[in-house]
């Protein structure tokens, strides 16, 4: 039997729509079939998505496995499962990657439990490897990156008997590259017997919530952390975010603590972000935040505590009150139409 090479994703949908994080997730896999010596496929389910299927080509998708039934319209747990095992037996792909999604969450340990294989959950990195154990050498494995215990470590985790090696990756932290825009995918047809005790529950009725704020396109976030939870500080935060045309982001312990909501955060359990310009008020900088800002273009840090880690990755730091610093900043945009 051939050694298996390559990559699979399995892609989200929604109404014919391919999901953000999958379209990052086949760039990525790009990178690592390169290495592998392989190529990049998907796995996909639902109805009426060959011309959305196709575009992956865009982004180096070589070929589409899909299965279409008009029940598989909206996601389902237990047959969406199902369907992804079976095209992973039939095509016995080297790696597997899911989102770190509330579907790819909920799909991918269905699938390994069906399979039996190795899975790593909310990776921040991947990578491809050789690892050794006692006396024994493995070549070319994935090496599955993730934060441990709290975010204070960054662990690297292998499954080197595993077949295949599968993954989730968060939303926002692998780059979105267009390889070539006249590039289709080949969409094959998956055959796959689904019966009434395939889907035991059923959608009564969908109910749809726009997000308040759209934090992974924005090119110019304002954040607040503890130190500008207040009102007063938080209304500072606001105006400078309207002032340069940005939006407000927050740290966990603000969105904890119900001071903005939930779709603000940025960080490991929020959205990762990548603006031109990230201005954090008032927020510590630990490793869970981090992870979620660091590689923005550019970085201003203001914080009473000379010594908060956010000051290590950014590229200004302003070491005071945000109270006194923002209504300067203000100021100085206003006479001078920069910061």
């Amino acid at each position: 039997m051939t050694e298996a090479k390559n990559v699979m994703v399995f892609i989200e949908a929604d109404r014919g729509r391919v999901a953000d994080v999958s379209l990052e997730l086949v760039c990525e896999a790009g990178r690592l079939a390169e290495r592998l010596g392989g190529t990049v496929e998907a796995a996909a389910m639902g109805y009426g998505m060959t011309e959305a299927l196709a575009d992956l080509g865009r982004y180096g998708c070589r070929r589409v496995y899909y299965t279409e039934d008009r029940r598989l319209e909206r996601f389902a747990s237990v047959p969406y499962a199902k369907i992804t095992a079976d095209i992973i037996r039939r095509r016995t792909p080297k790696v597997v990657l899911f989102g770190a999604s509330t579907t790819g969450r909920d799909v991918a340990p269905r699938v390994a439990s069906i399979l039996r294989c190795g899975l790593t959950a909310d990776c921040t990195e991947l990578d491809i490897g050789d690892y050794r154990f006692k006396d024994r050498q493995w070549e070319d494995v994935l090496l599955q990156i993730r934060p441990a215990f709290g975010g204070n470590i960054v662990a690297t985790i292998v499954s080197p008997e595993s077949v295949p090696s599968m993954a989730t990756v968060r939303e926002g932290v692998m780059r979105l590259i267009e390889s070539d825009p006249e590039a289709r995918a080949e969409v094959l047809r998956e055959a796959v017997s689904l019966g009434g005790d395939d889907f035991p529950t059923e959608i009564i009725e969908v109910i749809e919530q726009e997000r308040c704020v759209d934090l992974k396109s924005a090119r110019i976030i304002v954040a607040a952390g503890v130190g500008a939870s207040d009102p007063e500080s938080l209304k500072l935060v606001r105006q400078l975010a309207r002032l340069l045309g940005g939006v407000v982001g927050a740290s966990r312990p603000v969105v904890d603590a119900c001071v903005l909501p939930r779709d603000h955060q940025v960080g490991q359990t929020g959205t990762t972000v990548r603006p031109n310009l990230y201005v954090a008020c008032g927020i510590s900088g630990q490793i869970q935040h981090r992870a979620g800002m660091a590689e923005s273009k550019r970085i201003i840090a203001i914080n009473r505590d000379p010594d908060a880690p956010i000051f290590d990755v950014a590229h200004y730091g302003i070491v005071g009150d945000v109270r006194e610093v923002i209504p300067r900043m203000i100021k100085a945009y206003k006479v001078r139409g920069t910061l």
